[in-house]
């Protein structure tokens, strides 16, 4: 799996017109190396594949790291890259711009000397934006659990809990059930607090005849699910009822209609379109997805300036919604992956009107 990763870089790289890749990011040295140490670096050159840690994970590198040689690096890590960079006289040396801060880039500079530093942008990440089957196997698990913490919840919310409550709940059945942990800090926002889009779980005493909203996702095997169900607690008003079938038939009418060779920007306005034409296009004011695998939150993004075409094998989450200041909100949604006809849905968790 490893060896063909580092192939489609050297691909990737060979195209950007870079010798050498120096890569920084946590999440890319795991899907290039599969090393799951706190520290390391990945140098790769076209003939070379290195994994530079430090003593601690000298015995756990070599067996997780099978596709790359694994070395200990001197106690400035860019001696050790500049040697091996000098010895195959590469002066060119790429790095990863979005992950390095500047402070790092004038000491990588500054300890290279003579090599230079040329900066690239997401050339691991397109790589990442194409799930293969093993990586899809591990998501689906994912969403998996999501759907039955969502099971799992309803019969738990009752009138006088707080958010946090319920969020604990929701992280303790995850964990107990093979996630390594929530994929981000989970949503419980209930009454007007639903209206907060990241309205993250709060003290907030959960009422009776409200909204409560669950954005949550369990982070499994190194990759992340992402489900949104809102319901009401207690009696509904009929605002609770007109919103929420809005954003259904949004969500549905795009699961339906997504397909290979859309651009993000086309996949967005599947949703916009139907919550303008109800007259609530201003309270939808973000996009209707985004990227989903090792981040919860990577590309592609299904959004007004995405340009980026939908491919097979591409996993994104589908989230429409309405939020209304004093009132309350509603997003509902859903992970699926591009396939070549259209899409397979991750998540299956009801989307029916639920009171508890």
């Amino acid at each position: 799996m490893t060896t063909s990763r580092i192939n489609n870089l050297r691909t990737a790289m060979e195209e950007a017109g870079l010798q050498a890749l120096f890569i920084t990011n946590p999440h890319n040295r795991k899907y290039i190396s599969g090393f799951t140490g706190s520290s390391g670096y990945i140098l790769i050159t076209m003939d070379r594949a290195i994994l530079f840690t430090d003593f601690r994970y000298m015995t756990q590198a070599p067996e997780q790291a099978k596709a790359l040689e694994v070395l200990e690096h001197l106690p400035v890590v860019m001696d050790s890259v500049k040697e091996v960079l000098k010895a195959s006289g590469i002066d060119k040396l790429g790095f990863e711009q979005a992950d390095v801060a500047y402070g790092d880039y004038a000491t990588y500079a500054a300890q290279l000397q003579s090599i230079e530093l040329v900066p690239s942008d997401g050339l691991v990440e397109g790589l990442r934006m194409f799930k293969d089957a093993g990586e899809l196997r591990i998501m689906q698990e994912a969403a998996d659990l999501a759907d039955r913490t969502f099971e799992h919840i309803l019969t738990f919310i009752k009138p006088g809990l707080t958010e946090l409550e319920v969020a604990l709940e929701m992280e303790i059945f995850m964990r107990r059930n093979g996630a390594t942990s929530s994929s981000f800090d989970t949503i419980v926002a209930s009454g007007e607090r639903s209206a907060l889009p990241h309205g993250v779980a709060s003290p907030r005493v959960i009422q009776g005849n409200e909204f409560i909203k669950l954005d949550f996702g369990a982070y499994y095997q190194d990759y992340c699910s992402d489900l949104t169900r809102t319901v009401v607690l207690g009696q509904h008003q009929p605002k609770h009822r007109e919103i929420y079938d809005i954003v259904l038939e949004a969500q549905m009418h795009a699961l339906d209609k997504i397909q290979p060779g859309m651009t993000g920007k086309e996949a967005d306005a599947l949703t916009r379109d139907i919550i303008t034409r109800y007259g609530y296009g201003e309270y939808f004011g973000h996009g209707t997805g985004h990227g989903l695998g090792m981040e919860v939150h990577e590309a592609p993004r299904l959004s007004i300036r995405s340009e980026t075409i939908l491919k097979p094998g591409m996993t994104v989450t589908v989230e429409p919604g309405i939020y209304l200041p004093g009132f309350g909100g509603v997003r509902i949604e859903d992970d699926i992956v591009i396939t070549e006809n259209g899409i397979q849905i991750l998540t299956h968790a009801t989307k029916q009107f639920t009171t508890i």
